[in-house]
């Protein structure tokens, strides 16, 4: 569950073994969990979460997300010798512990259908969030058909139109809108006036 699983520990923390991956390769989106964390913005959460792993002798970490997950997991390591001290100061780990751990390697991979950042080609769900926008026009494409209509189609991607712009290319829209290139005045006579042809 993320951090959420990181703070509350118990049976949010799991080894994993070739049963509990089994058939999951396939599957798109967050078959391990996926959830917000408040508690882990603050301190006393990051603390929660450094003595659970600490408790089951986890140094490495690896973080799928975006903005928010990424900057947690960079504040999370560079807090990690002071929480490891401060477990030590309230007697919740001992020298020798906070010792064995003392250092946490994490690795961060962006997990973003929005595909916006440098560096990469694609970033993790982009794919499978493409696949299910050809999906749903694929499904839409006939009833517009038939019954002669317009149909409009909202992406996600939130300042970036990567999305947009590769479903429109490969469903042959009409009209598209990305933020990268906002429309010009008049956009929508032009527009009524090509969906008319």
């Amino acid at each position: 569950q993320g951090y959420e699983g990181l703070v509350e520990g118990g049976d949010n923390i799991k080894q994993a073994n070739w049963l509990s991956v089994s058939n999951i390769i396939q599957l798109g989106g967050t078959v391990i969990g996926s959830a917000r964390c408040k508690a882990f913005t603050t301190r006393a959460g990051r603390l929660r979460a450094a003595h659970n792993l600490v408790e089951h002798g986890i140094t490495n970490l690896c973080v799928i997300g975006g903005d928010g997950s990424l900057t947690g997991a960079d504040i999370f390591r560079s807090e990690w010798a002071g929480l490891l001290d401060e477990l030590v100061r309230d007697g919740q780990i001992s020298e020798e512990v906070a010792q064995q751990n003392c250092h946490l390697n994490i690795v961060g991979l962006v997990g973003s259908i929005d595909n916006d950042f440098c560096g990469t080609d694609m970033t993790i769900g982009t794919d499978s969030a493409l696949h299910r926008i050809m999906e749903v026009i694929d499904a839409i494409t006939t009833t517009a058909q038939s019954h002669q209509r317009t149909f409009v189609l909202e992406v996600m991607g939130r300042h970036c139109g990567y999305l947009a712009l590769v479903s429109g290319l490969a469903s042959g829209a009409d009209w598209l809108f990305i933020p990268e290139s906002p429309p010009e005045d008049g956009w929508e006579d032009l527009m009524c006036e090509r969906l008319g042809e």
